[in-house]
């Protein structure tokens, strides 16, 4: 701990925000400095302790607390029980460590690095299985469901650990209120299909 001491970024309100911001493994904040100015900063993912990810969605859903695995559901149940959240939160043993981006005027429209080393693009870039789809692979992406209808050309530019498989995709809706809430919601069948060229 004394190696980390005095290296925060930013210090967030929200426990749950935190804990978005480690899964999704990238983020913006707003920071209040001490005259007043709110300024973005725009997170990278850096690094992670080492420990093996435990999903806090699946402990709610198996004690009964939460029956839909959604962010609204989960911060729904944490302003109800301020005192079992971190108790909760410490069932998952992983922790994400962060790097700060410079977010000028010019960038301020693209999203953070995936694994691709390239800005993601909102509603344009997923997340894929490397070991089934390779990065910069345009994927023709259909999915219906309750959150989210669309057929369209997507990118595949990064990865996450809990992805695995060759239709499986985690969609990069953006940042801000409305993709916060297209994102919590959005755990829904979906069909690829990868692009190739025909000499391949």
């Amino acid at each position: 701990m004394d190696d980390l001491r005095g290296k925060a970024i930013a210090w967030v309100a929200d426990p749950i925000d935190a804990l978005i911001v480690q899964i999704q493994g990238s983020g913006r904040v707003e920071i209040t400095e001490p005259d007043g100015r709110v300024q973005v900063a725009r997170l990278a993912f850096a690094a992670h302790n080492g420990h093996t990810y435990a999903s806090v969605a699946r402990v709610l859903l198996d004690t009964g607390a939460i029956t839909s695995p959604s962010w609204p559901a989960i911060k729904a149940w944490a302003a109800a029980n301020s005192s079992d959240v971190q108790r909760v939160l410490w069932t998952n043993p992983r922790t994400v460590f962060f790097s700060e981006e410079d977010l000028n005027s010019m960038d301020a429209q693209a999203g953070p690095r995936g694994a691709q080393a390239v800005p993601l693009t909102p509603m344009r870039s997923i997340a894929v299985d490397r070991s089934s789809i390779a990065y910069g692979t345009p994927v023709w992406m259909v999915t219906r469901g309750p959150t989210f209808n669309s057929a369209r050309l997507v990118v595949a530019q990064d990865t996450g650990g809990a992805i695995i498989g060759a239709v499986r995709a985690d969609f990069f809706a953006g940042w801000g209120p409305e993709a916060a809430q297209l994102a919590g919601g959005l755990k829904q069948p979906l069909e690829l299909w990868v692009l190739w060229p025909r000499d391949l």
